[in-house]
C-alpha cells in the first residue's frame, strides 16, 4: 500500500476512535446529568453502551470494506499502467527495431553505389590511360 493509503486508513481509524470516545463521553454526561436512582442509571448506561458499541462495528465495518475496495481498485490502476508501459515498451522496441534495419538497408545501398561508382570510375581511368598511352 502506499504512503497515502495508510495515511487514509490511519485518518478513518482515528476517526473510528473519536467516534466511540465521543459516544462513550456523551452517553456518559446525558446519563450523570439526570437525576436516576442507581439502578436505572446502570441500565441507562449499559444500553447506550450496546448502542455505541453496535454504531461501532457499523462503522468499522464500513472502514475496512471501503479500505478493502480502495485496495483492489489501486491494484487494478497499478496493472493496468504496469500494461500500458509494457505495450508501450514492446512498440517502441519495434519501432527502434524497424528503423536501425531501414538505416542498415539504406547504408547497404549506399555503400553499393558508391562502389560501383568507384569500380565505373577506375574503370574510366583505365580506359583514358590506355588510350592516351
Amino acid at each position: 500500500m502506499s504512503n497515502m493509503d495508510n495515511q487514509n486508513m490511519a485518518s478513518t481509524s482515528g476517526f473510528a476512535k473519536g467516534l466511540f470516545i465521543g459516544g462513550l463521553i456523551g452517553a456518559a454526561a446525558a446519563l450523570l446529568f439526570a437525576p436516576k436512582p442507581g439502578r436505572d442509571l446502570r441500565s441507562d448506561l449499559s444500553e447506550k453502551m450496546t448502542v455505541v458499541s453496535d454504531k461501532t462495528k457499523d462503522v468499522a465495518s464500513v472502514v475496512s470494506s471501503k479500505a478493502t475496495d480502495l485496495a483492489k481498485t489501486v491494484s487494478t490502476k497499478t496493472a493496468d499502467v504496469a500494461k500500458t508501459v509494457s505495450e508501450s515498451k514492446d512498440n517502441i522496441v519495434a519501432s527502434v527495431t524497424k528503423a536501425s534495419a531501414d538505416v542498415a538497408n539504406e547504408a547497404a545501398k549506399a555503400d553499393k553505389e558508391v562502389m560501383d561508382a568507384t569500380a565505373q570510375a577506375a574503370k574510366d581511368t583505365q580506359k583514358q590511360l590506355n588510350a592516351n598511352s
